[in-house]
């Protein structure tokens, strides 16, 4: 799965999949699955880079002291919004309103289909941000910023 990046706006993003055929239902419910699991995890502020400390603790885990009030102290990073994933041919696209939540959410989203790719669903490619010149977008009806005036 070849992974690129276009003009990001956290606020008013659009995420483009292409699959190596056209997906199967069942093949559509996982890829839904993964972006409702990965919303779900931003809207309770899963992706955020300030309040790592497992991860900067590296490979000691064993009786490791957390921190509770380092956490309670950190500043939300919730993500805002998503859209349903669309399908047209070989291509699903969704919008995201990423908020204030880290580009840890955009690593782990890749980690994630990196995953399906290998196991389940064969996708091709992952766009992150920009158009599609195949299928046009208008502004996302739960933008909050729009482009179009």
């Amino acid at each position: 799965m070849k992974v690129s990046f276009r003009d990001v706006d956290p606020f008013n993003c659009w995420i483009w999949l292409r699959f190596e055929g056209v997906p199967s239902n069942a093949e559509k419910d996982y890829i839904d699955g993964i972006f409702d699991s990965w919303y779900v995890l931003g809207r309770l502020g899963g992706f955020n880079a300030a309040n790592l400390q497992s991860q900067e603790e590296s490979s000691e885990l064993s009786w490791m002291n957390y921190d509770n009030d380092e956490a309670a102290n950190v500043l939300p990073s919730l993500m805002h919004n998503v859209g349903q994933m669309e399908y047209q041919g070989y291509w699903s696209r969704c919008w995201v309103d990423l908020g204030t939540c880290d580009a840890l959410a955009i690593d782990v989203l890749i980690n994630s289909l990196h995953q399906i790719d290998a196991n389940f669903v064969k996708i091709d490619e992952l766009l992150i941000g920009g158009v599609n010149e195949d299928w046009s977008v208008d502004d996302h009806p739960d933008a909050i910023f729009t482009t179009t005036e």
